[in-house]
């Protein structure tokens, strides 16, 4: 069992190397069956000293999860919820990412999915393309976007 100190420097040390949520650092010493009295001053000495910022968290986890996840802002927005990061700071940090950064992350995966999709017809091929794009976590007017585009006739 770690003492109060320990944990707050384990702690520390961990938000020095990459962003963490308050969530993940109760949760942390929950399992090191640290007093709740204890776990509440680590907590608050870790936001006073801003080794935990839950909005910054936020904001990088959107960041990284669209864009290297290639996740859908439905997907983003359940995992941040999970990580019970509050509601208003779920949607800031969401709404710094706009349609059009979806769509570019959106259209290669789609593109991509096509081609490894069998499909009787367009109809079903569309139907498998959506599903997938859902499961993703995108919005159902961005697969719309995309989809509509890709079912244009090509100009040649």
């Amino acid at each position: 069992m770690k003492t109060e100190n320990d944990a707050y420097l384990t702690l520390a040390a961990l938000c020095a190397q990459a962003e963490h949520c308050q969530h993940e650092m109760l949760e942390k010493m929950r399992r090191w069956e640290l007093p709740d009295e204890a776990q509440a001053r680590v907590m608050e000495r870790l936001v006073k000293e801003r080794y935990v910022d839950d909005e910054r968290y936020a904001r990088a986890f959107v960041k990284d999860k669209v864009r290297y996840n290639k996740w859908g802002r439905r997907k983003v927005e359940q995992a941040l919820w999970q990580k019970h990061i509050d509601e208003d700071i779920r949607q800031r940090a969401l709404d710094e990412v706009d349609d059009e950064e979806y769509l570019t992350v959106l259209r290669p995966l789609l593109q991509q999915k096509r081609k490894s999709t069998k499909a009787q017809s367009d109809y079903e091929l569309n139907q498998k393309l959506m599903r997938f794009a859902i499961g993703r976590g995108f919005t159902f007017d961005i697969i719309r976007q995309c989809i509509d585009v890709e079912d244009e006739p090509d100009e040649d």
